[in-house]
């Protein structure tokens, strides 16, 4: 089973919002359950909403507004930022071996297709391209963190 076609099977089950299924297809067996009680880090809960919050400017003419960041947030206010998400559920590495440097910091520019992260799923280490050229702003995950099909992993500010 490639990476298109276990994408497509989990886009299927998120669809008709079944929460746990069991494939075994010669000597490939996947089992894939959703609604658990594993709970991501709190880092991962809350960084998604800061990043949503700089992507959804208020209405012209509305009174409500974003509230400006924190300095410790590193956002940009008022910029609109590209979200690079989890294709698959697994655990994130920032390194392709422990160690070793991680494949992209803050700061760091980055091409599309270029391998941002590794995430592991069922023993299967899936690098993770880039869709979009940008740089770098912020990881919203932690190391060695489980992460969950869509979930922000970085925010990237877009290549003028």
């Amino acid at each position: 089973m490639n990476h298109k076609e276990l994408k497509e099977l989990i886009d299927f089950l998120i669809e008709r919002d079944i929460s746990e299924f069991e494939l075994e297809r010669g000597d490939v067996k996947v089992k894939i359950k959703r609604g658990t009680a594993v709970q991501a880090a709190p880092v991962a809960q809350n960084a998604p909403a800061v990043v949503a919050a700089a992507l959804v400017p208020p209405a012209p003419g509305s009174s409500a507004s974003v509230p400006p960041p924190s300095p410790s947030s590193g956002d940009v206010s008022g910029e609109v930022l590209h979200i690079v998400k989890s294709p698959i559920v697994g655990t994130f590495y920032e390194s392709p071996s422990p160690g070793a440097p991680a494949l992209v910091s803050a700061g760091d520019n980055v091409n599309a297709g270029q391998v941002v992260c590794i995430i592991e799923a069922m023993k299967l280490m899936n690098e993770i391209e880039c869709d979009m050229a940008g740089e770098i702003v912020k990881r919203l995950v932690n190391n060695n963190q489980p992460v969950e099909y869509g979930q922000p992993l970085f925010a990237i500010r877009p290549s003028r």
